[in-house]
């Protein structure tokens, strides 16, 4: 099933416990303008209580998976409150990636730019074209990527966030794969492909383990060794008291496939 949502500019398809979110600016190279963020943001709103979503797939339509935030717009009104409404939306859009419980793959099928480079930093895993372009050029242009720079400084080590940011010049998919932008390189007719068999291997996991996952990466990862190591202790002892942990070691021990009831 197919839905068009906020007048068809963010497109959403559901099959076999995924949803694929697809920006539809292709025209304007799918540029984050307030609506489709709002839409974006609502879409995720929707989507983080349906327990019969496991997985998002964020795509564009076009050429372009996306160029940023669209600067036509930005240039539309000078008033400060416009701009701080502008990066105050688009950095609580990209927290709700990481805070959405499903895991989140950006299929990425043309350049990605500025924001847009933001976006696939700020997804749990990228699948990119060979043909695929990361930058962060606003450098170029006199707007430095501060809020890009982010998702960017923790998902890159940080010389070559650096460089990304103070030349703003792309990097191509091998160069993003080698600095740990993406996780998977293919041909850009197969990224969709490369992206649901991604997909189906991590659906195919526990629910509940995947949610307790992927909120514990990240929390963990702003505390220090030892704090981080005492809440993953309690994160681990919490998981063990799970149905689907006793489950799923005893499916191993006996050698059988495990039967996931999500609790």
């Amino acid at each position: 099933m197919t839905i068009a949502v906020s007048n068809e500019l963010l497109l959403r398809s559901d099959a076999n416990g995924i949803a694929t979110l697809t920006l539809n600016r292709p025209a304007q190279r799918n540029a984050l303008s307030l609506a489709l963020m709002e839409a974006i943001s609502a879409e995720l709103d929707r989507i983080k209580d349906d327990a019969a979503v496991r997985l998002v797939i964020i795509t564009g339509a076009g050429p372009a998976f996306c160029s940023g935030h669209d600067l036509k717009e930005l240039r539309s009104d000078p008033r400060r409150s416009f701009h701080e409404q502008t990066f105050a939306l688009c950095s609580a859009m990209m927290q709700k990636i990481i805070n959405l419980p499903q895991p989140v793959i950006a299929a990425v099928n043309g350049i990605a730019t500025a924001a847009g480079c933001q976006l696939v930093a700020t997804c749990d895993l990228a699948v990119a074209a060979e043909e695929t372009r990361f930058a962060t050029p606003g450098v170029n242009i006199g707007l430095f990527c501060s809020t890009p720079m982010v998702a960017l400084s923790r998902a890159v080590p940080r010389k070559h966030a650096m460089e990304m940011l103070l030349t703003g010049d792309p990097i191509d998919a091998q160069t993003a794969l080698k600095y740990g932008l993406v996780n998977r390189i293919a041909p850009a007719p197969q990224v969709m492909e490369e992206s649901l068999a991604l997909a189906h291997e991590i659906v195919a996991k526990s629910p509940l383990t995947l949610k307790i996952g992927k909120a514990a990466f990240y929390r963990q990862a702003e505390l220090g060794l030892a704090e981080a190591y005492q809440y993953a202790s309690q994160v681990m002892t919490e998981n063990m008291m799970a149905m689907d942990a006793a489950e799923g070691i005893d499916a191993f021990l006996a050698k059988r496939r495990p039967e996931w009831k999500g609790c």
